[in-house]
């Protein structure tokens, strides 16, 4: 069996171009790794966002029945007050149609 060896330069630029691919992946690799850190990142930061928004949506709703409580109130004072005028204007006139009937 016969073997063939390769000379010195073929076996150099072999070599070279390898280590030159290695290069290029292993800066591919690192440029990876970068970006999956920065999205972890990003993730976290959306999911405090996410948490955040949740929690300022459940106060807005108390918030809201809260001012709707509110409202509700004063038109309930409002309402009791004309009521109490009414009757008092009713009052009158039934007093006064009443003593000019001499009752």
């Amino acid at each position: 069996m016969e073997q063939e060896y390769l000379l010195k330069s073929v076996h150099e630029e072999f070599a070279k171009r390898v280590q030159e691919e290695n290069d290029r992946q292993n800066h591919r690799l690192s440029d990876l790794e970068r970006i999956a850190v920065e999205a972890n990142g990003i993730l976290a930061s959306v999911e405090r966002l996410a948490t955040n928004m949740e929690h300022m949506a459940r106060e807005q709703a108390k918030q809201g029945e809260r001012l709707d409580k509110l409202e509700g109130k004063d038109g309930e004072m409002w309402r009791t007050a004309v009521t109490h005028v009414i009757l008092i204007v009713l009052g009158g006139v039934a007093t006064y149609f009443l003593t000019r009937l001499g009752m």
